[in-house]
């Protein structure tokens, strides 16, 4: 075991039956304890009803009241949608900064962003309170722009987004930004392609980010991280990322293997050597004695702690996973900083399903961050579908934000 639950609390209450509540929480300043709250509310699957913004200075211990963000807005050839992801300071300048993902949906389909999502950030010098800068994300070089914004990646094809909360950025010494993302390849039609019909298949990449003189990012991507679609149905998604003891770079994707379920499924991997520019060929992620392990088709996050050492949390099955399911228990692991694989002894059920509840409940869709005033790991998670939906034909999303206060032993 190598962490205990303090505590497990709830950080925002759901406002009524249906409606699941999802929260994040970002200090806002390269030091001290000033704070930005983000929580959403949703009503169906991978859409934001309406978001909602709080501030603490006194690292949690009281909010200000909720600020209502839009989220949908009103656009000539469809319904205009954003995807809110909290920010971050990147520590040499100081910075706030918030990347999110936007895009236009013809008929208001969350299937339809595979090929409409594209990615904004904005930049603040004053804990997010302000905007100095807000721009699409769009590569450097006179070829691209608001439509071709990306390698491969044309508005109304494809699309790149920030798959959930765990996608992280890496800072580097020298001022730069490593985002992790994925992005739908394009198909011989000219548009997303699904290879295998799994929901969706992505890619993943890296997007890096250097300062202008203006305060604004020069964005470039590394090369696409590709996986197998015979041995994923999901392609790679969700990547999370985190800097070993040798300055090579990890990266942690969900696969999946919905559909043909003879498939394995696993958490994969991929290592970069050359600070993110190019990968090793996606593999099953391990435990250092070399033996695999199961993972159902969800998020996951690296956490890099003060301490130096290196955490993962995530889902692990006990036996070969349907799709996205099970999606509990949820575990702490940690990684060895030399290998990148998963130390089998670490593994640490942080929660599970409850007597009683459904066996859909979903434990993922999390974020995890340090505390700074002590080093315990912040768990932002919500129970999602703890209630059986199945009942009556009706899907029962309700599920307050918990905060749960993990300390490392």
């Amino acid at each position: 075991m190598i962490a205990e639950l303090v505590s497990k609390d709830v950080f925002v209450a759901s406002p009524r039956k249906g409606v699941a509540i999802m929260a994040t929480s970002d200090y806002t300043k390269a030091s001290g304890v000033d704070l930005l709250s983000t929580h959403t509310e949703q009503t169906r699957s991978d859409t934001i009803d309406v978001a909602y913004m709080r501030r603490s200075s006194d690292n949690g211990s009281t909010w200000s009241e909720a600020e209502t963000v839009n989220t949908k807005f009103k656009a000539e050839n469809g319904v205009g949608r954003r995807h809110l992801r909290g920010g971050f300071v990147e520590p040499v300048t100081g910075r706030f900064i918030s990347i999110w993902t936007e895009g236009v949906l013809p008929t208001d389909s969350p299937l339809e962003g595979m090929r409409q999502w594209k990615l904004y950030y904005s930049v603040s010098e004053d804990g997010g309170r302000s905007r100095i800068v807000d721009e699409q994300v769009i590569h450097e070089g006179e070829e691209f722009d608001a439509v071709h914004h990306l390698p491969g990646v044309t508005e109304g094809k494809n699309c790149v987004m920030q798959g959930d909360r765990g996608e992280r950025p890496l800072f580097k010494s020298d001022g730069s930004i490593l985002v992790p993302v994925q992005t739908s390849p394009l198909g011989a039609d000219g548009g997303a392609n699904n290879l295998v019909n799994g929901c969706t298949y992505t890619d993943c990449m890296l997007l890096i980010g250097r300062w202008r003189d203006d305060k604004t990012i020069s964005w470039s991507c590394s090369e696409r991280i590709c996986g197998d679609p015979e041995l994923s149905t999901r392609g790679m998604i969700e990547p999370t990322i985190a800097e070993l003891a040798d300055g090579r770079i990890l990266m942690v994707m969900r696969g999946g293997n919905h559909g043909p379920l003879d498939l394995p499924g696993y958490r994969w991997h991929s290592i970069s050597s050359d600070a993110g520019m190019s990968w090793t060929k996606p593999m099953p992620w391990k435990y250092t004695d070399g033996d695999t392990f199961f993972s159902p088709s969800s998020c996951s996050q690296l956490i890099s702690h003060s301490s130096g050492r290196l955490f993962w949390m995530g889902n692990i099955c006990e036996s070969n996973p349907n799709g996205n399911s099970p999606r509990h228990p949820i575990y702490l692991c940690e990684v060895d900083l030399g290998t990148g694989l998963l130390l089998r002894e670490s593994v640490t059920v942080i929660d599970d399903l409850g007597e009683n509840e459904s066996s859909l409940l979903t434990l993922s869709n999390f974020y995890v961050r340090e505390d700074r005033e002590n080093g315990n790991l912040l768990l932002h998670m919500s129970r999602l579908f703890a209630n059986d939906f199945r009942k009556d034909g009706i899907i029962d999303r309700t599920a307050d934000a918990l905060l749960y206060r993990i300390k490392l032993v």
